[in-house]
C-alpha cells in the first residue's frame, strides 16, 4: 500500500546526512564532554561547533545558546526559570490563548504557586490582537511569552512588531522579559533574534529533519534564568545533565543543511500547500480553511470538514496510507476538540471535523495529487452515511453550537 506522511508538525524523517553525522559518536567519539581526556576533548569540541551551527542559524552568539531534550523541557525552563529569578520584581505573566501545552501547563502551575496570569486572546485567523496585549501590560508584568508560529493553524506572529509593543510600553517596568516559542517556526522560516529583539527563544531538532532528544533556548547575554534541574553545572549551569552527544551533533548539522535548504525547499513546499488547498476547496464543499492565508506556515494546511468526524476522518485516510493529524500532536490522544480551534471561533460541530496535514521537503507532487484522489472520496462516504448530512440536504438546516 502506498504511504504518504504528511503528519511533519509532530515529528520529521531524519535527513541521511544528519544520520552520518552522528554514527560516529555513537561507535568512536563516545566520551563524556565534561571529561578531560582525549576522547572526551573531541567531544567537547563536537559539541562546541553544535552549538555554534545551532547559534548561527538564528544570528545568536554561541553562549547563548542551551541544549534540553525537548521543546517541551526547554518551554519549562524558559517560563518557570524566569518566573523563579523575577518574581521579587513582580509576579504578572501574560501567555497567548493558543500557546503549547507545556507552556499552558507550566504557567497553571505557577498560578497555583500565586503569580497572575492574563491570557492574551487571538482574532478568527490566530493572530495575536494587539490592543489587547497593550492593555494586559502593567508595572508588574514580569513575562510575556507568544508562540511564534503555530503548528495546528499555521499562523505566523509578527514577533519583531510584539517585542516593540512590550519593550516600548509606558506600562511595565525595566526587567520585562519577551519569551517566543519558535519551535514550529525554527529551521522553517528565517529566525534572527537579533532584529526580532526576544529575549529567550525556544527551538527543536525533531521537526526539521534531526534527531529527537535534542533541542534548545537562546537566551540573550544578560537575562538571568533559574535553572530548574540541579545536577552538575552543565550548559553554563542553566541545565544540568551529561549532554545527548550524538542528537546534539545530529542538530547542529540540521541546522547547517537547513541554512543552505530553506529558501529552495520553501518554494517547493509552499507550491504543494498551495495546490493542497486550492484542489481540496474546489473538489468539496462545505470545507473551511483554518488560520491565516498569507502569514503562514510553508506546509501547513489546516481544514474544517463539514458533516464529518475528524477522528473517522483520520482513521480512513490512515487505512488508505495517508498519515495526518487532528488537533495537537501532544494532546491526540484526548478526545476533546481543538481549544486552537477554539480560540479562533471555530464552532464545535466544525471543531469536531478538523485535520491537518503537513507536508515537509520530503513531499512529492505524486503524493498530493493521491492525497486529492483519497481525501474526496473518503469524504464522500462519511457524508454519505452521516444523518447531519441527510438531514441538512434534505431540509437545508444545520446544526448550530
Amino acid at each position: 500500500m502506498k504511504q504518504v506522511y504528511l503528519d511533519n508538525q509532530s515529528g520529521t524523517k531524519l535527513d541521511t546526512k544528519v544520520i552520518d553525522a552522528m554514527v560516529p559518536f555513537f561507535t568512536e567519539y563516545y566520551g563524556n564532554p565534561q571529561s578531560i581526556h582525549s576522547l572526551g576533548i573531541i567531544s567537547r569540541k563536537a559539541l562546541e561547533i553544535a552549538r555554534y551551527q545551532v547559534s548561527s542559524l538564528i544570528n545568536a552568539s554561541e553562549e547563548e545558546i542551551i541544549f534540553t531534550s525537548c521543546g517541551t523541557e526547554s518551554n519549562n525552563l524558559a517560563i518557570k526559570g524566569i518566573a523563579d529569578t523575577l518574581k521579587s520584581n513582580g509576579k504578572h505573566i501574560i501567555v497567548s490563548s493558543i500557546e503549547h501545552i507545556s507552556i499552558l501547563n507550566s504557567v497553571r502551575k505557577l498560578k497555583v504557586e500565586g503569580f497572575d496570569i492574563s491570557y492574551l486572546p487571538v482574532d478568527n485567523k490566530g493572530n495575536i490582537i494587539e490592543d489587547e496585549l497593550k492593555k494586559m501590560l502593567r508595572k508588574d508584568t514580569i513575562l510575556v511569552s507568544i508562540q511564534y508560529a503555530n503548528p495546528e493553524i499555521g499562523t505566523i506572529q509578527d514577533i519583531k512588531k510584539l517585542v516593540s509593543i512590550v519593550k516600548n510600553s509606558i506600562n511595565v517596568s525595566d526587567f520585562i522579559v519577551f519569551h517566543s516559542d519558535a519551535v514550529s517556526a525554527f529551521g522553517i522560516i528565517p529566525i534572527d533574534v537579533e532584529k526580532l529583539g526576544v529575549d529567550i527563544l525556544t527551538f527543536s531538532s525533531s521537526v526539521i529533519h534531526g534527531p529527537r532528544g535534542s533541542a534548545g533556548l537562546y537566551v540573550k547575554k544578560g537575562i538571568r534564568i533559574s535553572s530548574q534541574i540541579n545536577g552538575g553545572g552543565q550548559e553554563n549551569f542553566k541545565r544540568s545533565g551529561t549532554e545527548n552527544l550524538p542528537s546534539i551533533v545530529g542538530f547542529g548539522k540540521v541546522c547547517e543543511i537547513v541554512k543552505n535548504e530553506m529558501s529552495k525547499n520553501n518554494e517547493i513546499i509552499c507550491t504543494l500547500r498551495n495546490k493542497l488547498i486550492t484542489e481540496l476547496s474546489q473538489r468539496l464543499k462545505y470545507i473551511y480553511l483554518n488560520g491565516a492565508c498569507e502569514n503562514r506556515l510553508p506546509g501547513n494546511v489546516n481544514f474544517s470538514v463539514e458533516f464529518v468526524e475528524g477522528e473517522a476522518l483520520l482513521l480512513l485516510l490512515d487505512n488508505a496510507g495517508i498519515m495526518v493529524s487532528s488537533g495537537s500532536a501532544c494532546a491526540s490522544k484526548n478526545l476533546k476538540s481543538s481549544y486552537i480551534l477554539s480560540a479562533i471561533g471555530v464552532n464545535t460541530v466544525l471543531r469536531q471535523g478538523s485535520i491537518i496535514f503537513t507536508l515537509s521537503k520530503f513531499t512529492t507532487r505524486e503524493e498530493i495529487n493521491y492525497v486529492l484522489e483519497k481525501f474526496s472520496d473518503i469524504v464522500s462516504k462519511l457524508r454519505n452515511i452521516s444523518s447531519l448530512y441527510l438531514d441538512f440536504i434534505k431540509t437545508g438546516r444545520r446544526i448550530k453550537v
